[in-house]
């Protein structure tokens, strides 16, 4: 029996039916409701919290494996307990869980977010070169990070401290993950973006990875490899985000943005915002995490995963057609009017 965790998300809803499509009984937890995701009515639900210790626990009886793809992406300040109770709690618990269960296997996705960033040579900074970083890289304690960075860190802490306890783990750190899903969450949002035809982007820099790939990757590490103790960066590649837009809206047949925000005006807007969210209580459109993301020429690289596994990673031009494909197609089917 495999146990997985966030089957309504991104990863989650390409994970779940694929390890259905190998045959594997699945036991996965919801929340709310059961997600509307493919092969649903294969999968044995259960109701229940991430935090609900008993309840995990009930869960894990009879699992051997254990994929756990829940988690909140969210860079908004109202969100920073909520963070740290679904990123680090959650996992502290569902790590506990898994140590009462001897021969347990746990592939946790966590994200680049909790990398440390590494250190450039000067011979990149002069020469504009992006900074590489690998799943060697060590996080700073004294550097600022984002309140979703920083929970994301500290769940992999409970996961490293699981393994020194001796569970059987592996840990996954992707990128932006690229997928056909909700047009109003997470990294989909990038294609609605697209779609309305926005006039402005920010200079920057986006490393993705397809969710197909990610899911591939997860798959052969923890079920065919068995791989323990070890963490792995899945990232295709990185580009400008306004080229990524770009290929983005053309898919659509749309128009690309083609006025670029400069970082005063970045700067700017976000304090505006904060003050609007603090008054008002409603959720800033951008904060100073989302302004300054991608300033940085980041690249995380993803040679350690694919050593391991022989997988190649899709082109993202691919990924980006595929995508776009099959969000027309649901949004077409739904009849639904995309706004911002």
């Amino acid at each position: 029996m495999v146990f997985v965790t966030g089957g309504s998300g991104l990863i989650g809803s390409f994970l779940i039916p694929a390890l259905v499509a190998r045959g594997l009984p699945v036991r996965a937890l919801y929340r709310n409701q059961i997600p509307a995701i493919p092969m649903a009515d294969q999968v044995e639900w259960v109701e229940g919290d991430l935090r609900d210790s008993l309840a995990i626990q009930q869960a894990l009886q009879g699992v051997t494996h254990v994929f756990h793809c829940a988690g909140l992406v969210s860079y908004a300040p109202q969100d920073e307990a909520a963070l740290l109770q679904v990123n680090m709690e959650g996992t502290a618990v569902l790590v506990d869980a898994c140590l009462m269960q001897p021969g347990i296997r746990l592939c946790h996705v966590s994200s680049v977010a909790a990398l440390g960033e590494a250190a450039s040579p000067p011979s990149a900074v002069v020469s504009g070169s992006p900074f590489v970083v690998t799943e060697e890289a060590k996080w700073d304690l004294g550097a600022s990070h984002s309140a979703y960075a920083a929970s994301k860190y500290l769940g992999e802490l409970e996961v490293w401290r699981g393994v020194s306890e001796g569970l059987s783990a592996v840990i996954v750190n992707p990128s932006v993950v690229l997928g056909p899903a909700d047009w109003n969450r997470s990294s989909t949002r990038l294609f609605q973006y697209a779609y309305n035809e926005h006039l402005f982007y920010t200079p920057g820099n986006l490393n993705v990875v397809d969710v197909r790939d990610v899911v591939a990757a997860m798959l052969r590490l923890t079920l065919d490899l068995a791989v323990r103790g070890e963490r792995y960066v899945l990232s295709a590649a990185a580009l400008p985000l306004h080229d990524f837009l770009t290929q983005a809206a053309q898919c659509f047949g749309k128009k690309p943005p083609t006025t670029a925000v400069p970082d005063w005006a970045a700067e700017a807007i976000w304090r505006v915002e904060h003050v609007r969210s603090l008054l008002t209580g409603a959720r800033p459109l951008i904060t100073k995490d989302t302004a300054r993301a991608g300033r940085r020429a980041l690249q995380y690289q993803a040679t350690k995963v694919q050593l391991a596994t022989g997988l190649a990673f899709r082109p993202v031009a691919e990924t980006i057609a595929w995508c776009c494909t099959e969000l027309q197609r649901n949004v077409h089917a739904s009849g639904a009017v995309v706004v911002s």
